[in-house]
């Protein structure tokens, strides 16, 4: 039993730069995903509907085919797909689990999971794995920006820069003013909007905080109202021209760094943690949730 809080999210969230780098290598793997031209689906829950909404818009503005990402929950049995990609960490989501059944013989599902023993390996039609990237603590780092390396490594896209910048954020220290704001907007353009709605939910999970998160462009309609001295927005990737100067007249910190938003990330799970652990909790056992959601009945 760990007696420092957090102790598995912080050896977890900076294992990162190796376990993408081992993802961005499994060749094999990602030839397990829907071919190029193939119109799929790519389903998850929480963090991994997040991580769904990123491979959705690097997929298709790489030109290899119609994507959509939905939360199984959402998901549009109406609609004719070649294939669906589901991702869990623990394969033990009831919603995924009951999709599954439900396009079973009519649509193959490529599940793409942490624990390797858990159901949906079973009835899944294919499976890629990766145990090396599964956790411990509640609040998910690893396995889900593992699992975009994957994706974004199967699209053509290098992770070397990722990489690097992720441990050069890892190697460095964080502004201590970056965990002590009143409140969060996160922001991300294409496939970055899915990391601003991942780096939302992280800093609410972890550390009990008003956070919020939008497209970019969509930020300026209405959302800059929220902005305001003591708070933070938080742009992941690149800007639209002019934002920087509007939210800073709100009296707001506008915050980005030039680095790959995946690597911003990473320095977003070590502030939510910071965070969390100055609040006096715990992100591996945060309050309300646990591991896998399981619905009875």
């Amino acid at each position: 039993m760990h007696t420092t809080a957090g102790a598995h999210m912080r050896a977890e969230l900076t294992s990162q730069p190796e376990t993408w780098a081992r993802a961005a290598a499994m060749r094999d793997e990602q030839a397990l995903l829907p071919a190029s031209g193939a119109r799929i689906a790519v389903v998850g829950c929480g963090t991994s509907w997040f991580m769904a909404q990123s491979y959705a818009a690097l997929r298709e503005s790489a030109g290899h085919g119609e994507t959509d990402a939905f939360t199984a929950s959402e998901f549009p049995f109406g609609r004719g797909y070649d294939a669906i990609v589901a991702l869990t960490r623990s394969g033990t989501t009831t919603e995924v689990l009951e999709l599954t059944e439900r396009v079973k013989g009519k649509t193959p599902v490529i599940a793409v999971v942490g624990d390797t023993s858990s159901p949906l390996v079973d009835i899944a039609d294919s499976v890629i794995g990766l145990p090396f990237a599964d956790e411990q603590s509640v609040v998910q780092t690893r396995f889900a920006t593992t699992a975009l390396a994957l994706f974004r490594a199967s699209v053509g896209e290098s992770l070397d820069a990722a990489i690097s910048d992720a441990q050069a954020v890892l190697d460095g220290t964080d502004d201590d003013a970056l965990a002590e704001a009143e409140q969060y907007s996160f922001l991300g353009m294409g496939w970055a909007m899915g990391l601003a709605h991942e780096a939302a939910l992280k800093m609410r999970e972890s550390s009990q905080s008003w956070t919020e998160s939008y497209s970019s462009m969509e930020y300026r309609h209405g959302p800059i109202a929220i902005a305001a001295p003591g708070r933070i927005t938080w742009q992941l990737g690149s800007a639209p021209e002019g934002l920087q100067a509007q939210v800073e007249a709100t009296g707001a910190r506008f915050v980005q760094h030039p680095i790959d938003p995946m690597a911003d990330l990473v320095r977003l799970h070590r502030v939510a943690l910071d965070r969390a652990v100055a609040k006096g909790l715990d992100p591996d056992q945060p309050r309300n949730l646990t591991r896998s959601v399981v619905l009875d009945g």
